[in-house]
């Protein structure tokens, strides 16, 4: 078995592949004040748990914090006795890196490009729904041409309460009207469906760049928040995309 580890900059997504199929996922907060004894007591739990702690034969790691990296490796060599790869613009990959700085590239981003080049027809967007909401895009020749970083709906809607005297926080759901006829309905609008709008425009934007139609994949923890009246623009939902292409990756530098 295969444990896949996608550390994000609020949670860390994991994955356990049996061959090629996602068998387990779990998820755990990214906390850099953590220790690797404490993760790795986390990580021996989780799999214990589920029967599946000796059954771990290998192991990678992607992640936007840099701490929780060496963290986590260090953890997994601790406890499950097994040294992880790390996922870098330096791996093999089955996308060429055709950008200013590859060295500046998410390997997160650098996962959801490869696992959109081996699972769709390209050219493609990958609409990544995390912290940050992010568009990666590859070509019809496979090279990861770039993307858009934007604030995701967590931040906009910590943005509004931490910086207003009077907007209160809120639970991240779809509004069912663009006009609100009360506070929390307003701030829904024009966090969900002003998201929204942004993500069709900037779809039609990065098309005509590409010259072509694309097809475009939704993963993250709110994608299906934001699917929901956007399958004119959004072809594929995929919350474990990440997941898929750490699997791949860690396939093709053993």
């Amino acid at each position: 078995m295969l444990l896949v580890i996608d550390i994000g900059n609020t949670n860390t997504s994991l994955g356990v592949f049996e061959q090629d199929n996602l068998v387990h996922t779990f998820s755990l907060s990214s906390d850099i004040k953590k220790t690797d004894d404490e993760y790795g007591i986390n990580l021996y739990s989780i799999l214990n748990h589920n029967g599946i702690v000796s059954k771990i034969k290998g192991a990678i790691v992607s992640s936007v914090v840099p701490q929780l990296c060496e963290i986590y490796k260090n953890a997994i060599k601790k406890y499950l006795k097994i040294e992880a790869l790390t996922l870098s613009y330096k791996s093999k990959l089955p996308i060429k890196l055709n950008l200013a700085n590859n060295k500046e590239i998410g390997a997160d981003r650098i996962a959801n490009a490869c696992a959109a080049t081996l699972k769709y027809k390209l050219p493609a967007i990958v609409i990544d729904f995390g912290t940050a909401t992010t568009f990666d895009i590859v070509d019809e020749n496979a090279n990861f041409i770039g993307g858009l970083i934007t604030p995701g709906l967590k931040i906009q809607a910590k943005s509004l309460s931490q910086f207003t005297s009077k907007l209160p926080k809120l639970k991240i759901e779809a509004p069912s009207n663009a006009i609100g006829k009360d506070t929390i309905s307003a701030m829904l609008s024009g966090i969900v469906l002003g998201h929204r709008c942004m993500i069709e425009g900037m779809i039609k934007k990065c098309e005509n760049e590409l010259g072509k139609k694309a097809t475009v994949i939704a993963t993250g923890g709110y994608s299906s928040i934001l699917f929901e009246n956007m399958d004119s623009v959004i072809n594929y939902i995929d919350k474990d995309l990440t997941l898929f292409g750490l699997k791949e990756l860690y396939k093709l530098n053993i």
